[in-house]
């Protein structure tokens, strides 16, 4: 029944039909949970007691890195279910992510620096957390070119499967680096064992952007994905039938 359930994930008019279904049901509760978020973190949370209105843009810089790198391990996985099982929807998936996640890498690496000009006195240091960071966008921006530079659709899974995979190494460096080395950037204050720092008026707004951005990249991906399978499929007789459906 596992293999049956697995082997239905890789049929690509299965999965185009269910990414149609699926969209709605993470697109409405992103957009509920981003404007409440935004709402109550922008609005309702009181003013931080050192950083004052300016630590804000952690309702925006904080879920941006997280799904930066969120996204990129995703893809990491989907890559490498391609090279494993060569499914070619896993490979869709995987090229489906890269534009997602270098859109919230650089979006994370904008509002940090927004945030630091004031805080550091330096829009950039070449800090740690910084640093990785800036790694994973060349590493996103590295796999579409990668796909980009090839015109034969397998080699290009492959290869860029493989970058994908190998450039997973720098998401545990990015996550842990603030405890590694002497960082700059605050230690985590959300995603930690103990207890949260924040104050639960700043808290509650901050885990509904997460969740927010969170459901977002799941409703974008599934539309990226209908697309990529629709383009590696376009020649397929069962796209004639959706279309003329």
């Amino acid at each position: 029944m596992t293999w049956t359930w697995f082997h239905r994930l890789g049929s690509p008019p299965y999965i185009y039909a269910l990414a149609a279904r699926l969209t709605p049901w993470f697109a409405w509760p992103a957009a509920l949970l981003i404007i409440g978020g935004l709402w109550g973190g922008l609005v309702l949370a009181p003013a931080d007691y050192q950083q004052g209105d300016g630590f804000r843009i952690i309702y925006v810089h904080a879920p941006s890195a997280w799904m930066s790198l969120m996204v990129y391990t995703t893809m990491a996985i989907a890559a490498a279910v391609g090279l494993i099982w060569r499914i070619k929807v896993a490979h869709a998936v995987a090229a489906s992510c890269a534009p997602i996640g270098a859109s919230f890498t650089f979006a994370a690496l904008v509002t940090g620096a927004l945030w630091g000009e004031p805080m550091w006195g330096t829009y950039w240091e070449w800090d740690p957390r910084l640093t990785s960071e800036l790694i994973l966008l060349f590493l996103y921006l590295g796999y579409m070119g990668l796909r980009a530079g090839l015109e034969d659709t397998q080699r290009a899974d492959r290869a860029s499967a493989v970058l994908a995979v190998v450039g997973v190494v720098n998401v545990p460096i990015i996550h842990y680096s603030v405890t590694w080395w002497n960082s700059l950037h605050q230690a985590p204050s959300v995603m930690r064992l103990a207890k949260p720092t924040m104050a639960a008026s700043m808290l509650v707004p901050l885990l509904m952007m997460l969740l927010g951005f969170t459901l977002f990249f799941g409703a974008v991906l599934l539309v990226r994905l209908r697309g990529e399978v629709l383009s590696r499929e376009r020649s397929a007789s069962w796209i004639r039938e959706v279309v003329s459906a």
